[in-house]
């Protein structure tokens, strides 16, 4: 595997993570808990699901050969309480990460120096696939901190529990160490 092909898979796999972390803070809550606002200034876990379907298809649709800021986006709404219910907020999110990763499948390695634009501003494919890279964890975190406060004492723990790191460190280094290289089919599987 050349350091281009490990560098996707890579992604694709971090991606992944992220996507299944944010699903598994969101399935703890009740329905309407994805909707709820502190205040005025805090987004609701809905509002920010919708932003990142809106920057995900913007940024991914045909974004070898347009600037990942589609005219078509309207970024301001995203921010507004347009979901209204659980069933549309994660045909939303799946919208969006279907769209990700449709794109990274079909990227070759000798694409990722290849320049495109994201607001007019040239990045290399890498540098714009790192840019999401950490864009899409940070909203992913507010959701699952945002979740956990909302389920206060009745948290399912989604890393390793507070107090718990020598337990956890213990089963790990109790087993024979392994590299774990996941082919095109099982990352394909993971999604």
């Amino acid at each position: 595997m050349t350091a281009q092909e490990s560098f996707l898979a890579s992604t694709i796999k971090q991606f992944l993570y992220y996507k299944t972390l944010g699903e598994k803070a969101m399935d703890q809550l009740e329905p309407e808990q994805l909707f709820y606002s502190i205040n005025e200034d805090t987004n609701s876990i809905s509002v920010i699901v919708n932003h990142l379907h809106g920057n995900m298809l913007s940024r991914w649709t045909d974004f070898l050969t347009t600037d990942g800021e589609k005219e078509w986006r309207n970024r301001d709404a995203e921010f507004e309480n347009s979901l209204t219910d659980k069933a549309t907020l994660l045909k939303k999110w799946n919208e969006g990460w279907e769209c990700l990763f449709n794109a990274l499948n079909e990227l070759k390695p000798e694409q990722l120096s290849q320049i495109i634009y994201i607001r007019n501003e040239g990045h290399t494919v890498t540098e714009a696939i790192n840019r999401q890279l950490a864009h899409y964890p940070y909203h992913v975190g507010q959701i699952v901190f945002y979740a956990k406060q909302l389920k206060k004492t009745d948290w399912n723990s989604l890393s390793i529990p507070k107090h718990k790191s020598t337990d956890y460190n213990a089963g790990k280094f109790s087993k024979e160490k392994s590299i774990k290289n996941f082919t095109d089919d099982e990352l394909k599987k993971l999604k």
